[in-house]
């Protein structure tokens, strides 16, 4: 069977880690197996994984601070949390560091690899979104491929996800975009929690805009935003 990816996963229920990594080899992915945050650290480092599915609660180092570390080696490698943790400020947390998907134990294997097949195929988009050319937006120039806002000789280096919500406003410009469509834009999910960090997004992405007063991201109140370009 070709092998269609490599997948790190951090688990430290050897039984529940075990039964996963049978399945996803069976859909033809090829997974390795850690049992606490740092020895999946040093597995990230020695090899490319198309995807990190983290346990939160492990010994050594937990999945916040290997999901921090992964993020600070490369910051484009998908993370997914798998955790038992499900109180909403655990979700918030895990999405703040950066993650793109947590789900609760215990959950279905068929709809994890359907996550996992989203996420990588979003990856792929991503790329190709990449090879776009500069985009002119009122006084500054946006590089998505390189994730950078220019204005004057000022350059602002963005995080990936500003960048991919940026795009996506760029894209839609003075229309109106609504919250789920550009969830499921960027993350691939329209979740009530990924929303709360859309709004801080949102938030810096207005910030990095506000030396150009003809542009402005309009908050349209439960529905999505409008993003305001002023063109002569």
């Amino acid at each position: 069977m070709e092998t269609k990816g490599k997948i790190l996963l951090a688990e430290d229920d050897l039984n529940f880690g075990i039964l996963l990594v049978d399945y996803l080899e069976s859909e033809g992915f090829e997974v390795k197996l850690c049992r606490d945050g740092e020895i999946a650290l040093k597995a990230f480092q020695n090899a490319v994984y198309e995807i990190c599915l983290l346990d939160i609660m492990m010994p050594k180092m937990d999945g916040y601070a290997l999901a921090k570390q992964i993020r600070t080696i490369n910051p484009k490698t998908p993370i997914i949390f798998l955790t038992a943790k499900s109180l909403k400020e655990d979700k918030v947390k895990g999405f703040d560091i950066g993650a793109d998907d947590y789900i609760t134990k215990p959950f279905e294997e068929e709809e994890l690899l359907c996550r996992i097949k989203a996420i990588i195929r979003r990856v792929g988009d991503r790329g190709q979104h990449n090879e776009s050319s500069l985009i002119n937006i009122g006084k500054y120039i946006f590089d998505p491929k390189n994730q950078a806002l220019k204005i004057g000789e000022e350059t602002k280096r963005i995080t990936e996800k500003e960048s991919e919500i940026l795009f996506y406003l760029c894209n839609n410009k003075n229309g109106l975009v609504k919250r789920e469509e550009l969830l499921i834009a960027v993350w691939g999910i329209n979740d009530y929690f990924l929303g709360r960090s859309l709004d801080v997004f949102i938030t810096k992405i207005r910030k990095y805009l506000k030396d150009d007063p003809q542009l402005k991201i309009e908050n349209i109140h439960g529905v999505g935003f409008i993003f305001n370009v002023k063109e002569d």
